[in-house]
């Protein structure tokens, strides 16, 4: 007998995730606002985590209540897209008592975002689906139509199993539903790179090939914490080639609209589409390498294909 599939992005009662179109303050506050105020009246743990101008009107707006709500600017806890779901979202609900409904507004997408983080920031709506399913919980998504071009708007709609439209309160079924398709579009090779330090390596030479990124890194302005950060990830992307990525890779350097950005290519595949999103189990050994580059990084890309995988990562000069 064969057992049957699960379906990852399958929308459940439990969890609820809708898109809300606004156009303007009121309606932005009309939307986020009351629930907000309906969290707290039924004991929920509740969090906001939009951009940080959003974030003051929210927090004008619910006066003295704010101090029972977890406020998080997303332009620093979202910076990248990549560490929401485990570093703001997950790192909330699975703080909270069992059995408790939590919810949480969540902004990741708005006006300035760079196609590069957008294209990370689409595949982190359609990716919070598989994370939350089964669980017992609300996410509520704001998109801005007045500022947001169309295509970002319709990938809403695939990203989300519930759309509440601008003007209106209440929920309807998203008929454009279709999450893994998302996540496999916006798995896109990234685009080359004319100029960059390159550096082959296997496991005789990973203690050189970290060092070479870090001192790249530190010749192109990277200092403390920041040079600390990338020589963690470069640690973590080179060990994981040489073990799961064929034996080998490939380290490359550059500079980029004021980041270091780094590259790790190997002839590895990455299967699992929540893999470097999802928290590890305190008691499990390893499985934290793409998780811990997620957390540290400024903004984290990864493509991967049945020829292998490369991840890169910018840190902010």
């Amino acid at each position: 007998m064969t057992a049957a599939v699960t379906d990852p992005f399958a929308p459940s009662e439990s969890f609820v995730h809708p898109a809300f179109f606004y156009r303007d303050e009121q309606e932005y506050l009309g939307g986020t606002v009351p629930f907000v105020r309906e969290a707290l009246a039924a004991g929920d743990p509740v969090a906001v985590a939009v951009p940080g101008k959003n974030l003051e009107l929210i927090r004008d707006a619910l006066g003295d209540a704010a101090g029972a709500v977890r406020l998080l600017d997303m332009r620093e806890a979202g910076r990248n897209p990549g560490r929401i779901i485990p570093g703001v979202l997950r790192a909330f609900a699975d703080a909270q008592p069992p059995g408790s409904r939590v919810r949480i507004i969540g902004e990741p997408v708005w006006a300035g975002r760079s196609g590069t983080e957008y294209a990370a920031c689409v595949q982190h709506e359609a990716l919070i689906n598989a994370s939350f399913q089964g669980s017992t919980a609300t996410i509520l998504c704001p998109y801005d139509v007045g500022q947001l071009p169309e295509h970002v708007l319709a990938d809403a709609y695939a990203t989300h199993p519930k759309v509440i439209r601008s003007g209106t309160d209440h929920a309807e079924d998203s008929e454009a539903y279709a999450p893994a398709d998302i996540v496999a579009r916006y798995n896109e090779p990234l685009p080359p790179v004319p100029d960059a330090l390159t550096f082959p390596f296997d496991s005789a030479s990973l203690p050189e090939a970290r060092h070479v990124a870090v001192g790249e890194g530190a010749r192109h302005g990277l200092a403390g914490v920041k040079l600390d950060d990338l020589a963690l990830a470069m640690a973590e992307l080179t060990t994981n080639s040489v073990i799961h990525g064929g034996g080998s890779g490939v380290l490359r350097v550059w500079t980029e609209d004021g980041y270091v950005v780094c590259e790790v290519r190997d002839e590895g595949r990455l299967v699992d589409p929540l893999a470097g999103r999802r928290p590890v189990p305190r008691d499990q050994r390893g499985g934290r390498g793409l998780l811990l580059v997620n957390l540290i990084a400024d903004l984290v890309r990864v493509h991967t294909a049945d020829s292998g995988t490369t991840v890169r990562c910018w840190f902010d000069r």
